[in-house]
């Protein structure tokens, strides 16, 4: 059976992307960020995963306003890099795992979740940057296969932290019924605080982002009790993005070990954060209730 083996979350600004594609990792602005990353990127590449769920939201490159599902699922059997606007960035195209995503999709939908489904999709930095975080030199190819799942963060209503949540416990269930002997890894992406335009652009709350990186570990269900107007409030009209990181959070369960943690501000008028988490030994069943 498959073996869901660590969960990541991590901001996916597109601007650290940019940072390691031109070199600029060790100038002082980045190399904060950077050096933060190392403890945990030394772990996961001694964890490596056969395949990656990457839970990230489009960017309006694969989908506009016109057409914003609330979940969906991607059955590729690859995915081209988007073009953002200037160019695409220069990494491997994502190979998918059709036969993971196929299982995937029935058992979501079976446990009531109607998810839209791609089977073709141009990725942007949502799902890139999380790679480039766990993988910075991928050279021609990606160390793992990838099943994307996007969330509609964009267009309200968003969906609720609690159905995220669910999801989650939903999407971990499912992996692990998976009947092939393969090692996976769940990564939440987005956040931390930020907001992009209007009367609060370049908003960080620190106090905030702390709270939840605590909470998302300990406590993940005192964040679902927070509205999506609680998430634009504190964390900005971007910040509600961290939603994301509760499917991650759900789908490893309750047995977990913290690896590492990391936060910093700024990237981008961004605050930024890493937390890895490694599933540990259960008694063979997932008590999500205890989340």
């Amino acid at each position: 059976m498959a073996e869901l083996i660590w969960g990541l979350g991590t901001s996916h600004v597109p601007s650290i992307g940019a940072a390691m594609d031109n070199h600029k990792t060790e100038e002082p602005y980045w190399k904060p960020l950077f050096d933060g990353y190392r403890p945990a990127r030394e772990w996961m590449a001694e964890h490596k995963p056969d395949v990656a769920i990457i839970v990230y939201n489009d960017h309006a490159n694969a989908m506009d306003l016109g057409m914003t599902p609330m979940f969906t699922i991607g059955t590729a059997a690859k995915y081209n890099v988007a073009d953002e606007g200037w160019g695409s960035r220069n990494v491997p195209p994502v190979v998918g795992h059709p036969e993971l995503s196929e299982h995937l999709l029935v058992n979501l939908v079976d446990d009531g979740f109607d998810m839209t489904v791609c089977q073709e999709l141009d990725v942007d930095h949502g799902l890139t940057v999380p790679l480039s975080v766990y993988c910075p030199d991928p050279g021609d190819a990606w160390p793992c296969t990838v099943v994307p799942i996007l969330v509609n963060v964009l267009q309200y209503p968003q969906p609720t932290a609690a159905r995220c949540l669910a999801l989650g416990e939903a999407l971990g269930k499912a992996i692990r019924s998976y009947p092939e002997d393969i090692k996976i890894a769940v990564f939440g992406t987005g956040g931390m605080s930020h907001q992009l335009a209007g009367t609060r652009a370049g908003l960080i709350n620190e106090k905030f982002d702390r709270m939840f990186l605590e909470a998302i570990e300990t406590n993940p269900s005192a964040l679902t009790a927070l509205s999506r107007e609680d998430y634009i409030r504190e964390a900005g009209s971007e910040g509600i993005e961290l939603i994301m990181w509760l499917v991650m959070r759900g789908a490893i369960g309750s047995s977990i070990r913290r690896v590492h943690e990391a936060y910093h501000v700024p990237a981008s008028n961004t605050a930024t954060a890493l937390a890895l988490f490694e599933t540990l030994p259960s008694n063979g069943v997932e008590n999500a209730q205890h989340l």
